[in-house]
């Protein structure tokens, strides 16, 4: 694979993936005689010179741009209806979300509210609303900027409630994009950081969902090939990135988020608190946590971890091994080892460790997890 040419992947969504991907979005409009697009996003990529590029580029092939960036970094419902009112508002013809995975998250609730009116979470999948997901959709592009979350090839969004701060998944098949435009210069100028906590996130997506206690070996080889990915290039995105280290973890993200409809567990579901309590960013509530969370799956599981070790070449083919791994990997990419690094206190542990056992990822973990082992796994992290 040469990273200086556009390759398709369908599987099943249309995937253009490669370098000048992006220029490709007016042409594929025009096609579909799309002339009006809402454009979601979020407000810092909204200000970045690349967005507007995108901008300038669609209006100057006579397309009109409607752009909604008013969104939280953990996206929350009233987003969702902003964004709604805006589509109702501006007489639009399909929705392309731009941006890591609150953008796309928001952008995919957005096109099931535009002929879904009820409450946003009646639709909640963990109390079987995707049956209520019949009506169509609008067209829905995505286009992602960060190597993390892989939201772009996904068929659900995760939104909080603005006052318990309780995460519900959307979903439905309905909910997959027509065509992801998959451009790794647009993660070229991502800093060090992101880069680095959106990267663990992806390969968090990778181990968990290898791990994750349903039989599915399409998942697990994707999922492996994912790791193996995030070996070759995470470290070098982050400290000296170039286009075939921003093209392998682009790959590898999309690969998570194919290989997680599998499931999460632990680790997810000890971070998703953090960000709907602390606003941590998820990718690095997940980085802090992951090493914590798989030391807690080693045993019973020791064959897989033995797997994941010689997936990343590792001297020892053990656990231990990996979480070792893991920590060293955090340290060179700048993530720091506890909690307490990231605002988290004593007095908030309670509190996570309820919402972290309510949580829907650990479920799928492949051993289950009570609240008190939620709690010890909080307490040793911080």
């Amino acid at each position: 694979m040469t990273f200086d040419k556009v390759y398709q992947y369908n599987f099943p969504t249309t995937i253009r993936f490669g370098a000048g991907a992006i220029k490709e979005l007016p042409a594929y409009l025009q096609k579909n005689g799309l002339k009006r697009p809402m454009i979601v996003t979020d407000p810092t990529i909204a200000s970045l010179p690349f967005f507007k590029a995108i901008v300038a580029d669609l209006q100057a092939h006579n397309i009109s741009v409607e752009v909604f960036s008013d969104i939280h970094k953990n996206p929350v419902k009233s987003d969702v209806y902003k964004g709604g009112d805006v589509w109702d508002n501006t007489s639009r013809d399909s929705i392309i979300g731009i941006g890591g995975g609150a953008a796309l998250d928001v952008a995919r609730a957005i096109v099931l509210r535009v002929n879904h009116r009820e409450d946003l979470f009646k639709y909640d999948d963990l109390i079987g609303g995707d049956v209520y997901v019949t009506n169509d959709v609008p067209h829905f592009i995505t286009i992602p900027t960060t190597s993390g979350t892989g939201s772009e090839v996904g068929r659900s969004a995760i939104i909080a409630d603005d006052e318990t701060h309780q995460k519900k998944i959307l979903f439905s098949p309905k909910l997959m994009a027509q065509i992801v435009f998959a451009d790794p210069v647009l993660t070229m100028d991502l800093p060090p950081f992101i880069t680095a906590a959106t990267g663990m996130d992806a390969l968090t997506h990778n181990m968990e969902a290898f791990l994750a206690k349903n039989p599915h070996p399409l998942c697990d080889g994707i999922a492996l090939e994912g790791i193996s990915l995030i070996k070759d290039s995470l470290e070098k995105a982050t400290n000296n990135p170039d286009i075939e280290s921003r093209s392998k973890m682009l790959m590898a993200s999309m690969m998570g988020a194919i290989a997680f409809q599998k499931g999460l567990g632990v680790v997810h579901s000890l971070a998703h608190p953090l960000s709907s309590l602390l606003d941590t960013h998820h990718g690095l509530a997940n980085a802090v946590n992951i090493p914590y969370g798989m030391e807690f799956n080693i045993a019973g599981f020791e064959d897989k971890f033995r797997r994941i070790a010689r997936t990343l070449e590792l001297k020892e083919e053990t656990g231990e091994a990996v979480v070792k791994y893991l920590f060293d990997l955090n340290t060179r990419v700048n993530i720091p080892h506890h909690l307490r690094d990231i605002g988290v206190k004593p007095e908030h542990i309670e509190t996570l460790a309820d919402l972290a056992v309510a949580d829907f990822a650990h479920p799928n973990n492949p051993k289950p997890v009570s609240r008190e082992d939620f709690k010890q796994l909080y307490l040793k992290a911080l």
